[in-house]
């Protein structure tokens, strides 16, 4: 059965580097590390085609902006025959520290407008999530103002080596499933990167989304 992992972000290089596009920032580095690159546009969406773990697996970034992310991967689910709980989606989080890499089984949206729409369009919330830590504004600054802007140098370099251990934590998802995932991603720090191949800088080669 096919599987997907999907990065939710805002296209456009205004918001390339933007702490709202961490999803798109990890399925980017995903597909570069496979030789593949999200180019192609098909149901409002760029995306690409990879092998994970012997399985076929899409990568997609919805072009539709954030609040309406849903639509296009359900228009992929519905094309290629891909279960709910076969899709992994990777977004930023207000509620972990900044490049805490978290996996959750399904849940609630928390208010994450690409969430929402995904629960909508697919018409269920019990898909896979890969949680990936911005933290939270300074106090007085408003939560929008925070995610659309570019994250600090210093978050960048804790941002590239957490997106590491989430890559690991795809690999041990199409191998073996959210728990193995999650057992793997969830253990102390650098578990993962020590578990996991070595993975490019997320700076190296990156598009604008």
């Amino acid at each position: 059965m096919p599987k997907a992992v999907v990065g939710l972000g805002n296209p456009g290089s205004r918001y390339a580097e933007t702490r709202h596009n961490a999803g798109f920032m990890l399925v980017e580095l995903l597909a570069r590390r496979h030789g593949a690159k999200l180019a192609a546009r098909r149901h409002e969406a760029a995306w690409a085609e990879i092998e994970l773990a012997g399985e076929r697996t899409i990568l997609i970034e919805p072009l539709a902006y954030m609040n309406r992310s849903g639509p296009p991967v359900a228009a992929f689910a519905t094309e290629l025959g891909i279960e709910p709980d076969a899709i992994l989606v990777a977004h930023d989080d207000l509620d972990l520290p900044p490049a805490r890499i978290r996996l959750k089984r399904a849940g609630g949206t928390a208010g994450h407008r690409g969430l929402e729409s995904l629960v909508e369009a697919l018409g269920t919330r019990d898909f896979p999530r890969l949680r990936i830590g911005i933290g939270r504004p300074p106090e007085g600054m408003p939560v929008a103002d925070f995610v659309l802007e570019a994250f600090a140098e210093s978050e960048r370099r804790a941002l590239d080596m957490a997106f590491v251990d989430a890559l690991a934590g795809i690999d041990a998802w199409g191998r073996a499933g959210i728990e193995a995932a999650m057992a793997l991603v969830h253990a102390p720090p650098g578990s993962a990167r020590r578990a996991g191949p070595a993975a490019p800088s997320s700076r190296e080669g990156a598009e604008d989304a």
